[in-house]
């Protein structure tokens, strides 16, 4: 019982220690142990200096978009009927192909983890096209972009206006004029095949 005491006593001084600790500067960063008789409490303080959690989101994001649209540009190129709906996904592949690099050269410096496939949600899309063929891919394929490269501007206008870091917002700022381009030539797509 005293040892179970004196381990609660320990943790009390330990969280008061540290909470005493608080006037510190927010990008110090430190760690303590404490050894009690057969138990080691350690807290730990991270570095709060760190990329912002919204700018990781939107590197996770548009990486995971970047990667769908190489992907489903490599599909139109091979399946698509309509010549346009072709070249379209090839310039999927190449545009996008370019930010994916650039996106994963900043997140490496930083040290973001970005991830290696596509979400679930980018993964049905995928699964979905891939069963149609002739005028229905095509179709597919351009309502799917379309609304891709809404979402994909809105996100780059975001992270362009409201991002914390720096370089993502640079990238951001660079990357939305191409995804307009690329909306405004979907939208175009789309009208004509109807």
């Amino acid at each position: 019982m005293k040892k179970f005491n004196l381990f609660f006593v320990t943790l009390a001084a330990a969280g008061l220690m540290q909470a005493c600790s608080g006037n510190k500067s927010a990008s110090s960063s430190d760690s303590t142990a404490i050894k009690t008789d057969s138990s080691t409490v350690t807290t730990v303080k991270t570095d709060s200096s760190a990329v912002v959690m919204t700018d990781t989101t939107f590197a996770a994001k548009a990486a995971v978009g970047g990667m769908a649209e190489v992907a489903l540009g490599k599909m139109a190129a091979s399946k698509a009927i309509d010549s346009q709906v072709k070249d379209f996904g090839n310039m999927m592949v190449m545009d996008h192909g370019k930010a994916n690099a650039e996106l994963m050269s900043i997140a490496k410096a930083k040290n973001i983890i970005l991830p290696a496939t596509l979400d679930a949600e980018h993964q049905a899309k995928s699964d979905s096209l891939s069963k149609l063929s002739g005028k229905d891919f095509d179709k597919g394929y351009v309502a799917v972009m379309v609304e891709g490269h809404k979402k994909t501007l809105a996100l780059m206008q975001s992270e362009a206006s409201n991002g914390k870091d720096s370089d993502l917002k640079a990238f951001a700022a660079k990357t939305a004029p191409v995804v307009k381009h690329h909306l405004d030539e979907i939208l175009k797509i789309q009208t004509n095949l109807k």
